[in-house]
């Protein structure tokens, strides 16, 4: 019997290409107290008063920042005024639940 020659191909493998510019991995950190407290400052509240206006205020505020007639109304003012200072709004139902604003 003759011997039989397997032919067998010799397959490079991929060299490694280092990165001179090694990232490091973003270390995530927890917000500071000051950080904390300017972003709950800034949250605008829209809710419904006794005499059945709504109302917009800040969160910390004993006042409100505007008075309206309808809650689309109040809604809208808020949605201005919380994008001008890059915070957020809370509208309250006629509940008084906390919902999505539209």
């Amino acid at each position: 019997m003759a011997a039989t020659k397997k032919m067998t191909k010799k397959v490079e493998k991929p060299t490694k290409v280092s990165n001179p510019k090694k990232e490091e991995p973003k270390k995530v950190t927890k917000p500071t107290k000051e950080e904390t407290d300017a972003k709950i400052l800034k949250q605008y509240h829209v809710s419904k008063r006794e005499d059945g206006r709504w109302q917009v205020k800040n969160v910390k505020a004993e006042k409100a920042l505007k008075i309206f007639r309808t809650q689309a109304e109040a809604i809208a003012y808020a949605k201005t005024v919380a994008g001008n200072q890059d915070g957020s709004i809370r509208v309250h139902s006629k509940a008084g639940k906390l919902r999505k604003a539209k």
